[in-house]
């Protein structure tokens, strides 16, 4: 476990959270403590360059990797004004979210990341996926289909 999961796990408690979410933001680690997350939280590699919007809700055994950014694609506009719309991303239980992606949702948008999910190094996700599915490419697109975690061998289905 990295200094930056120890962190992590730290900074949602009361009390002594500010400072570890300080100490997080230090080592390139933008998490706020508004993000929801149901369980565990892998920051790969230290996850250094990630940064999250609080817009956020995160499920259990999420696995993210260095460089990632989930935020909103329409960020020119001033928060004042999409305030009200609402919209964010979800990411649900084992998912992977690889090196430099970006996963950008719109004001008023809520963009699912399904159970189970791979979002490949640099992709641009900008919509929802489907359960288990790998998606990659700027911008991304479905490339195949998880099939390790139904209990048959490891591998991809296209």
């Amino acid at each position: 476990m990295s200094v930056q999961d120890r962190l992590l796990r730290i900074s949602r408690r009361a009390g002594i959270g500010r400072p570890a979410y300080l100490a997080l933001k230090l080592l390139g680690v933008e998490f706020p403590r508004e993000i929801r997350i149901e369980g565990p939280v892998e920051l790969a590699h230290g996850a250094v360059g990630l940064v999250v919007h609080s817009a956020t809700r995160m499920g259990r055994h999420i696995i993210l990797m260095p460089g990632v950014v989930i935020g909103r694609s329409d960020s020119w506009i001033p928060p004042q004004q999409v305030a009200h719309l609402g919209g964010g991303v979800v990411i649900g239980d084992h998912v992977t979210i690889g090196a430099g992606a970006k996963v950008l949702f719109e004001a008023g948008q809520e963009l699912v990341v399904a159970e189970g999910s791979i979002v490949g190094a640099n992709a641009v996700l900008r919509r929802s996926t489907g359960p288990y599915e790998i998606w990659a490419g700027i911008p991304a697109r479905r490339v195949g289909v998880r099939n390790d975690l139904a209990g048959q061998d490891a591998g991809v289905t296209r």
